[in-house]
């Protein structure tokens, strides 16, 4: 019988740990609790603030982008800790497949269940935020490409204090700053300043992480597991 190519073994990793990924994340629901997260801060602000539009056009947009990286790093801690304590990153390692390809299914499964979501209920927040309805277009592609850069750089982070207990301060200090351009960059997306160009630099951002996370996320796990 013929043995299957490095291609096929890969793509086969790939595909299991996606779907594994993705079930344990939806398992007891918990990718809710970031969704649920990010649309009670959205969808209060407007009744704590009252019906100023200028008000909440001007504090709309940063509001949702902060909401939506809190939520994404809600998610981040546990992402490889769980890995690294019931032995399964010792058979990640052993793995034919390259550790760098299974980071990348345990990122795109985390955008699927988590960073989608929030793209889509962007929209409605936008709506409550007095943002303009030829805009919303525009802002869920920034959303989905910030939350991707999100989850790219949130990967290596998760991966560095994967052996750190309650790890999820020293996580935050490293990625919040790493944070910092999508949000930017979203927000003026938000209020309609430089579209163009803001969407190019946040799609370089989730490239940039799609691209770099998983490599450097692999490097941190296995110093992990030396």
């Amino acid at each position: 019988r013929a043995k299957p190519n490095a291609s096929c073994v890969a793509m086969s990793a790939f595909a299991v740990t996606f779907r594994r990924e993705l079930a344990l994340m939806w398992a007891g629901g918990g990718a809710l609790a970031p969704l649920g997260y990010f649309l009670g801060a959205t969808m209060l602000v407007p009744l704590a603030m009252g019906p100023d539009r200028t008000l909440l056009e001007a504090a709309g947009p940063p509001l949702v982008w902060i909401a939506a990286a809190l939520s994404i790093l809600a998610t981040l801690e546990r992402l490889f800790q769980a890995d690294l304590e019931d032995g399964s990153l010792d058979q990640m390692l052993l793995s034919p497949a390259p550790l760098e390809l299974i980071s990348f299914a345990k990122g795109a499964a985390l955008w699927v269940a988590i960073g989608l979501p929030i793209t889509l209920a962007g929209v409605p927040a936008a709506i409550a935020l007095q943002a303009p309805v030829e805009r919303l277009g525009y802002i869920a592609a920034s959303l989905a490409l910030g939350t991707a850069a999100f989850i790219g750089v949130g990967l290596a982070g998760a991966a560095v204090t994967a052996s750190v207990k309650r790890g999820g301060v020293l996580l935050a200090l490293i990625v919040l700053p790493l944070f910092a351009p999508p949000i930017i960059f979203g927000a003026s997306v938000a209020s309609g300043e430089e579209v163009s160009a803001a969407l190019s630099i946040l799609a370089g951002c989730a490239l940039g992480g799609a691209a770099l996370g998983p490599i450097a996320a692999a490097a941190a796990l296995r110093l992990q597991a030396e």
